[in-house]
């Protein structure tokens, strides 16, 4: 890493799979803001759905997610219950006209930790409560340690079209740090059953800054990742916030990468990836040249949302289950994260909103100039702010903030037009957080930069 760069490594800053970010989010947004919201959905309006399963068979110390141990299914299976009914709710708080899914997307979490009899039920809820559009994508996060051929089969049965699968890191002695032992057989059985089940989408997910990791361990799992030809990968830096998630308490600082050694890394990962004839997509994600995902960088057709990049071009997310997000035109909603809160209010009859955020002012334009610059890795600020029906040097505040990434080489500026350089890929969410008027309030609640 260059001198220069480091302090944009060590920034803490946004990951921008919203704008405004969770950080703004705020109880004055409830059912009511939602159901209104949900009313004014245009007609023919096609839909993404998310669905979160808040439960895993065993904690990984690394994780960020909001998700428990279900020690028994007994919770699974209720929960899965009460989801049907959320289903339902959400069905009939949207107008009659909307255009149906274009994409489903279960999170968690371990969704694959659901009974194939309970998966089954809730997508055929979500089909008669929503509708599938022509190509609807059907995709579902994986834990390995959770698969067998039978699931496979019940999920393709169910509908699903993509998997991702959490690998993280093929090395023994860093999954014993973080308490997810997974050999490489086990990852590679689940493909085989998959892609055996008619699933022939697989992504993976990969971890760089993991506790006991070195360059040439990240380097030993991207290549038996690429051994089993993924469509895509998404290539995660660690977070460590043990005051945020205590479990993460269960991991040594010490073992911790440095700054230097978490950036060789990244690289690493990158170079593994393009050496083998991957497309960068984005600064964290790559994909298979003949995959839509690389298709969609090509064509400049790439979005970002709550699942990181994606060629879901729909408007409007919607969520489910606890802690979920939903992303509409007018702002964002979450639901509750507690488990009985939020089934209390679902029995209610009430959808179980708790916060979110109204878009107001220029965060409209701010939002889609950050998710473009993200995408596309350039923007034309005059052109942008215009189609917005706003002056053309309405955004030329960001300029003299970018001045000090242009001078350290991550960006170019020529008058309005912003391009990002090959070095600032790594450091697109600090580009971006010069576009983030609530940023500064949001000091200390993100995770760096690299």
């Amino acid at each position: 890493m260059k001198p220069a760069h480091k302090k944009y490594a060590l920034a803490e800053v946004p990951r921008y799979t919203s704008y405004p970010t969770a950080v703004q989010f705020h109880d004055g947004i409830d059912e009511t803001d939602y159901r209104q919201w949900l009313s004014n959905i245009a007609v023919g309006e096609p839909l993404s759905l998310y669905l979160h399963i808040p439960f895993c068979q065993k904690m990984c110390w690394y994780c960020g997610c909001h998700t428990s141990v279900a020690h028994t299914y007994d919770r699974v299976g209720l929960y899965a219950q009460d989801l049907i009914a959320e289903i339902d709710l959400l069905a009939s708080a949207l107008p009659d006209h909307h255009g149906g899914l274009a994409h489903v997307h279960f999170g968690g979490g371990s969704p694959t930790l659901l009974s194939d009899d309970d998966f089954a039920a809730i997508c055929a809820k979500i089909m008669m409560g929503f509708g599938a559009r022509d190509n609807m994508e059907f995709a579902v996060e994986i834990d390995p340690r959770t698969m067998n051929a039978q699931k496979a089969k019940a999920l393709a049965n169910a509908g699903i079209t993509r998997a991702s699968l959490g690998v993280q890191d093929f090395n023994t002695h860093v999954q014993e740090k973080i308490n997810r032992i997974q050999p490489f057989s086990m990852v590679k059985q689940s493909v085989d059953w998959l892609r055996s089940a008619g699933i022939a989408a697989i992504n993976f997910d990969l971890i760089y800054g993991l506790p006991g990791q070195s360059v040439a361990d990240v380097r030993h799992s991207t290549e038996l990742a690429l051994s089993l030809s993924p469509d895509r990968l998404a290539v995660f830096g660690y977070a460590h916030v043990p005051w945020f998630k205590k479990h993460q308490e269960m991991i040594v600082t010490s073992d911790l990468p440095g700054m230097e050694e978490r950036f060789a890394e990244a690289k690493m990962v990158g170079t593994v990836l393009e050496d083998a004839g991957y497309i960068a997509v984005g600064f964290d994600h790559y994909a298979h040249a003949d995959d839509d995902m690389a298709k969609a960088v090509k064509g400049g057709t790439l979005r970002r949302n709550f699942q990181g990049y994606t060629t879901d071009t729909t408007d409007t997310l919607l969520g489910l289950g606890a802690s979920s997000i939903g992303a509409l035109e007018p702002g964002y909603v979450q639901n509750s994260p507690s488990l009985d809160q939020w089934r209390n209010t679902i029995h209610a009859g009430k959808l179980p909103v708790v916060r979110g955020v109204k878009l107001e002012g220029e965060d409209a334009m701010r939002r889609a100039a950050i998710m473009t610059l993200m995408s596309a890795m350039m923007l034309d600020l005059g052109t942008h702010a215009l189609a917005f029906g706003a002056p053309e040097n309405t955004l030329d505040d960001v300029l003299p903030k970018l001045a000090s990434l242009a001078e350290d080489g991550l960006v170019r500026i020529a008058g309005r037009q912003i391009t990002i350089t090959d070095e600032g890929r790594t450091f697109v969410r600090n580009i971006a957080a010069c576009f983030d008027t609530h940023w500064q309030a949001s000091a200390g609640r993100h995770s760096r930069a690299v």
